[in-house]
């Protein structure tokens, strides 16, 4: 009998939140939503619509992966540890390979926080009924702002007439009031074998070092020397921009890829976290702080580090990460 299987993808490091998020313990693994992690939340989520759980991730978060499963006393999963992240191409096709090829693969980002259950639950299992009939499906989400950080579908019905990269604001304004154009979420639902399918008729140098690399794995864990001969391609230009087999549930539920410290700012007041009469927050710390002069702004303060930034700068945030001199503080 052909199992549902959520896929979690934990890999990345959530660079656009630094100094909270790091590579030791990249965003997914902060406890700061309800006590809970994104990671933890992404599992619970999908617990009751899954028969199973696979969390791709890799050597550095391996172990978070693990202990937040045991915390929410989640015992039962498979682990997958890459060596190196090649990624999203060769982490989903690690899942599809240690799968039977009619079960369906519900692939999920760690990182998303998600409202409106019942919405969600709609949603999955139209995509999942969609995959039964050998679609592979994408997730789209009816933008509620013209938001610059995410890409862009072009839909009509089930259908995608095409894919956009992440728009400048004019862009994205244009987007909002054409009315065909959803967030690409990162959320996939497919049988293993028909993934796989696409995945060696338009990229066959992926499939078959990815499939050289799982059937060299000792255990759970991925060999380095195999894997860093798969070329690093996202999934979306893999298969998901190429496949005839292409459908689009459009889904209404509350979505953040909780990629930005707008995004966090959001939540955070939303829950009843302090700002001040100017918009001002800070995170990390219980020091009296005041902002004079400034507005909208956010002061993050952790053990080693602090950052000021102004709210509309959140997705400038990654390239400060990816130029400080001081590695240790990544």
């Amino acid at each position: 009998m052909p199992k549902i299987i959520n896929v979690i993808l934990s890999g990345g490091v959530g660079s656009r939140l630094w100094p909270l998020s790091r590579k030791h313990r990249p965003k997914q693994y902060l406890n700061i939503f309800g006590e809970k992690s994104l990671f933890q939340l992404t599992a619970i989520r999908n617990i009751s619509l899954c028969n199973s759980l696979t969390v791709i991730g890799n050597t550095d978060n391996f172990e978070l992966s693990s202990k937040a499963l045991q915390e929410i006393d989640i015992k039962q999963y498979q682990q997958i540890v890459e060596a190196s992240p090649r990624n999203t191409a060769a982490a989903i096709a690690f899942a599809a390979f240690s799968a039977d090829k009619d079960d369906i693969l519900l692939i999920t980002p760690s990182d998303h926080l998600i409202e409106d259950e019942d919405e969600y639950a709609r949603s999955v299992n139209e995509a999942i009924n969609l995959a039964k009939q050998d679609s592979i499906v994408t997730f789209g989400l009816v933008p509620t702002k013209p938001e610059t950080g995410f890409g862009y579908i072009q839909v009509k019905g089930n259908n995608v007439i095409g894919f956009r990269e992440k728009p400048n604001k004019e862009t994205a304004q244009e987007f909002i009031l054409k009315g065909d154009f959803l967030w690409n979420s990162g959320m996939f639902c497919f049988k293993a074998g028909i993934f796989l399918e696409e995945l060696k008729k338009y990229q066959p140098d992926v499939y078959i070092k990815s499939e050289i690399a799982f059937i060299a794995r000792n255990e759970n864990r991925l060999p380095i020397e195999e894997s860093m001969n798969i070329p690093s391609i996202s999934v979306d230009y893999a298969v998901m921009e190429k496949t005839d087999r292409l459908k689009v549930v459009k889904s209404n539920f509350k979505w953040s890829d909780m990629g930005s410290f707008e995004s966090l700012y959001s939540y955070l007041k939303k829950n009843g976290h302090p700002t001040d009469e100017y918009g001002n927050m800070v995170i990390g710390t219980s020091i009296h702080t005041e902002f004079l002069g400034l507005k909208k702004s956010i002061l993050v303060a952790t053990d080693d580090a602090i950052l000021v930034l102004k709210r509309e700068k959140s997705q400038k945030v990654k390239d400060i990460y990816e130029n400080l001199s001081d590695k240790k503080l990544t």
